[in-house]
């Protein structure tokens, strides 16, 4: 059995060798990708014109792969070009070297400013890079960079791939590739060097000549002449004869109203720090030949006055300290703080002590619920003062999170009309005479949902965030909100009107918080108007009703008339643009008893033309009464209540509540037949006698159908009647007529309670976080922010930050709208104020440096102007002129300057230095530091490896900087016979 089994084990152990290995499935993996992406064949482009690879526009496209478990992507660069119509020309073109190959000697597109490095280091359009997927990782044994590498060999020959095919090596950070491009009987083969400290030799031009002869080994004797390209450029970082404007505002000068020029109402701008920290001057010889120029390690012909192109760039710093922005951002940082004024204040703001302080939620409920208090015994402001009394005992004034000085400095601002002793009684509402109302950004407050730019609101936020940045932090905004709160409270119980806010019902175009405000100047002036009717139409009362006139005129004594109306006595609907005065009920239900109970009745016209007729405004103009021909009268009613928009969402919440059955819809109907019925009842009694149709006629025409027709005489005469809804069977209209009675509006129960939506908006305002407020007030700080920024560049006159500036409004007017917008929005909109402010600082910080505003010609300073506006959007901008154009000589002192600060020379020696233009010639390369970088390109074309091949295109690249060494070779040669 032994014996039999051992050939049966020598059977197992047979490798199958047609089974393909790890390496072969990624090489198949690599020419699949190829394959895809359509890179076979040779491909021709136009010729690259110059700077193409900076305007033009890169596209790349990427897939994964893995060798074994170990990932790889592979990512394709390419220049968008227009097509070319490649059909039959490989059979043409079998001869020509592949594109990459010629773009090697291509000299239109030298030092890119932006572009991939293998783009600046090679001058490629198109190429295939295979990386490590994961940043981690890294191909570091030499024998898996030779795998690599061969791999890529066997899928370009394999798929006939022109394309350049590099595969990284080394970790991320060295940018170290390897690669190799494949075509028709010739390959280039990409190499490279990367070094932390620089051989000596190699440091100028002759020894890199050496270097790049050497690695050609060209057989042929005299050999072909090399092009170079040098550019070499200088960093500029001390800037001597300049300094950076802006000063950090002096905060103790806030008192006097201005801080650094910082007024309260005016938003603080610019950077704290210089936003360009470093000039890079670029000086480039673009087609030098081998034997024109020395540079050794001896001497150097090259002379950066001398050279025929300047660029330069600026290199920005990273996030300068914008005071706007930091201005925005902290406001932004108490949206999330959770704390409530009362908690930031150290202690509860009113304390329970006995019984003759009450908690405030309970004055506020016995203020709104119908009680027989009456309303002066209750007095809430008294309560308020006494709440205050505790809080300075409590706190003492050194501890006050804002001093007495700071905090008058912008009650006032805020209250212009407390400058008096006496506080304006006359029309708070903003100036319409001001030209800024009609301008495009006066108007910003609509699609940002904020606030007018001269609103009490606006100015409140504004305060609310300079506070914020320098005075107290949250606790300051807490101190003052609790003032303003309590201003509010004054201004209600005093009946002074408060300054900053369009007359009116509340703007639902604004933020909630100025609706509200709005609101309690409604409810001030319709208090207002009461307390001085009340004084003037004493004398005018009906004997009945003189008695009544004193202290029970409160909204409380309205109990009677409230059983009366039944449940149609609350308002829900409405809101209305006009402001006129009403009067408070009189409370007199006995005089209605007696006068005209039955007038609603059919025969009822009797009795009510005995009636007389009262709260009549003016007579209408062809309208009689139907029944007797008496002039039809407009009587004055009741304006309907205004709303802000939480208290529409409330109404229209419950009126859906109700649902679609018929009670629900008639209860709906009655809720919002309560401003129907308050004219009806002034129209009654402003015309005695009359019936629906007479109100009809005037209240909704279109209800009233008059047709020609011929009566009995035959004559034509007009006859009316109600349209079809107002004779549907108990509809409203009719309901509301039959329960209406002769009232005048000074006498109805009010339709808009003042007193308890007063109280509601003190409520609303007193519970109010800090967080909340600061929601409520952003719109308000970004329109500000907006502003401030447009004010800003309108003096700079930068295109690109007028179109940015479009975009943040445009991005800003979508975010706004919502109620609750989305923190990570605003943060974005914040960010992008920030960076509008941070260009506009770099465009003063360069135009300063340039000494544009110093230039006499006018030509000049257009040059200049255009040469900085340049800087700031274009990543290099060339020099007119070189150092002999007005920008370069204006460099090259820049750089003397700070040189000179360098060396410490002092002045008259420099002027004597300076002396003799072939002297000044002769030194002005110590004019300039060593330069910081220095790259070389040099090219040639020979035959290799033998005298008898194709004369291919050899490029190598050199760049050596302080603590780097690079060179980037690719050397073609000839495989015909090799």
């Amino acid at each position: 059995m032994a014996a039999d089994s051992e050939p049966e084990s020598e059977v197992f152990e047979i490798t199958d060798f047609t089974t393909a290995s790890e390496w072969e499935r990624f090489i198949s993996k690599v020419e699949e990708v190829l394959n895809d992406w359509k890179l076979i064949g040779n491909s021709l482009g136009k010729p690259l014109e110059k700077g193409i690879f900076t305007s033009g526009t890169w596209e790349e496209k990427s897939d994964e792969i893995s060798f074994a478990d170990f990932k790889f992507s592979v990512t394709h660069h390419y220049l968008v070009q227009d097509s070319t119509d490649k059909e039959g020309k490989d059979e043409v073109l079998e001869d020509v070297i592949p594109q990459s190959m010629q773009d090697l000697l291509c000299m239109n597109n030298d030092f890119p400013p932006r572009a991939h490095c293998l783009v600046r280091w090679y001058g490629l359009r198109e190429f295939v890079v295979i990386a490590p997927a994961a940043n981690h990782d890294a191909v570091l044994s030499e024998s898996k960079c030779n795998l690599l590498l061969s791999s890529v060999s066997i899928a370009l020959g394999n798929t006939g791939c022109q394309v350049p095919l590099f595969v990284q090596i080394h970790h991320k950070w060295r940018r170290m590739y390897v690669g190799e491009c494949q075509g028709h009987g010739v390959r280039t083969d990409f190499e490279m060097v990367h070094l932390r400290k620089v051989p000596n030799q190699y440091t100028h031009l002759s020894g890199l000549l050496d270097i790049f002869k050497s690695k050609i080994g060209c057989p042929l004797t005299p050999l072909p002449p090399v092009s170079i390209a040098i550019r070499f450029t200088y960093v500029l970082q001390d800037w001597q004869q300049y300094f950076w404007p802006q000063q950090p505002p002096d905060i103790d000068a806030l008192v006097g109203g201005e801080v650094g020029g910082l007024e309260f109402g005016k938003l603080p701008f610019g950077a704290c720090e210089d936003p360009i920290s470093e000039l890079h001057l670029a000086t480039t010889w673009p087609h030098l030949t081998e034997g024109i120029i020395v540079d050794n390690d001896v001497y150097s012909d090259l002379d950066p006055i001398q050279a025929p192109h300047w660029s330069v760039r600026v290199r920005k710093a990273e996030n300068p300290q914008c005071l706007l922005g930091d201005f925005v951002t902290e406001f932004f940082k108490i949206c999330r703080r959770k704390e409530s004024t009362d908690e930031i204040l150290g202690r509860s703001t009113f304390e329970e002590e006995g019984r003759e302080i009450a908690d405030i939620t309970h004055a506020l409920s016995k203020l709104t619920e119908p009680a027989p208090v009456p309303i002066h015994k209750l007095s809430v402001s008294n309560m308020v003062h006494s709440a205050k009394k505790k809080i300075r005992k409590h706190r003492g004034v050194e501890e006050s999170p804002l001093n007495n000085d700071v905090l008058n400095t912008i009650l006032l601002f805020l209250f212009p009309d407390a400058a008096s002793e006496k506080p304006l009684d006359g029309s708070s509402s903003t100036d319409n005479n001001n030209p800024v109302s009609e301008s495009e950004d006066y108007n910003l407050y609509n699609q940002f949902k904020s606030a007018p730019s001269d609103s009490l609101t606006y100015k409140l936020a504004l305060c609310l965030c300079m506070i914020n940045f320098y005075h107290g932090g949250l606790k300051g905004v807490a101190h003052l909100w609790q003032e303003f709160v309590l201003e509010m409270r004054f201004r209600w119980e005093n009946n002074f009107l408060i300054p900053g806010l369009a007359s009116g019902p509340p703007d639902l175009r604004c933020c909630l918080l100025h609706q509200k405000l709005q609101m309690l100047n409604c409810c001030i002036e319709r208090k207002k108007a009461r307390d001085e009717g009340r004084k003037t139409n004493t004398s005018d009362m009906y004997p009945g009703d003189a008695g009544r006139a004193g202290d029970q005129l409160g909204p409380d004594n309205l109990k009677d008339m409230d059983k009366e109306k039944g449940e149609v006595g609350k308002s829900w609907d409405s809101w209305s643009d006009s402001e006129e005065e009403f009067f408070e009920c009189l409370s007199d239900t006995e005089e209605f008893k007696g006068n005209g109970q039955e007038s609603s009745k059919k025969g009822g016209p009797k009795e009510m033309t005995s009636l007389k007729p009262e709260g009549r405004l003016y007579q209408h103009g062809k309208l009689t009464l139907l029944h007797n021909g008496e002039p039809l009268y407009i009587p004055v009613t009741q304006e309907p209540a205004p709303m802000t928009e939480d208290l529409l969402e409330e109404q229209s919440e419950v009126l859906a509540k109700l649902g679609t059955s018929a009670e629900g819809a008639h209860l709906r109907a009655r809720m919002q037949s309560a401003c129907l019925l308050s004219d009806m009842e002034s129209f009654k009694a402003a015309n005695p006698g009359c019936f629906l149709e007479d109100f009809v006629r005037w209240y909704s025409p279109r209800d009233y159908i008059e047709e020609e027709v011929i009566d009995e005489k035959g004559n034509m005469v007009l006859k009316g009647e109600l349209s079809a809804r107002m004779k549907i069977p108990s509809n409203m209209w009719v309901e509301a007529w039959e329960t209406a009675k002769p009232i005048p509006a000074r006498r109805q129960r009010r339709l808009f309670d003042d007193t308890r939506e007063a109280e509601k908006v003190l409520h609303y305002l007193a519970v109010q976080k800090p967080a909340d407020l600061a929601r409520h007030l952003l719109p308000c700080v970004i329109h500000a922010a907006v502003l401030k920024v447009k004010e800003e560049e309108n003096l700079e006159n930068i295109s690109s930050v007028k179109k940015i500036i479009k975009q943040i409004i445009t991005h800003s007017s979508k975010v706004l709208h919502f109620p609750n917008p989305e923190d990570k929005k605003l943060e974005e909109i914040i960010h992008q104020i920030t960076n509008v402010e941070a260009i506009i600082a770099r465009a003063r910080s360069l135009k300063a440096k340039f000494g544009t505003e110093k230039c006499e010609q006018e030509e000049e300073k257009e040059d200049l102007e255009r040469f900085v506006s340049c800087l700031l959007e274009q990543p290099e901008v060339l020099v007119v002129g070189a150092g002999r154009g007005h920008a370069g000589r204006i460099i090259h002192k820049l750089f003397v300057n700070a040189h000179r600060a360098a060396a410490m020379a002092p002045p008259e020696e420099e002027l004597k230095r300076m002396g003799s233009p072939e002297e000044r010639r002769q030194n002005s390369v110590s004019d300039f530091p060593p330069p910081a970088g220095r790259e070389l390109i040099l090219r040639t074309t020979v035959p290799r490896p033998a005298p008898y091949s194709r004369a291919l295109p050899q490029r190598m690249y050199s760049v050596l900087t302080k603590e780097d060494f690079r060179l980037a070779g690719a050397f073609s040669s000839d495989t015909s016979f090799f």
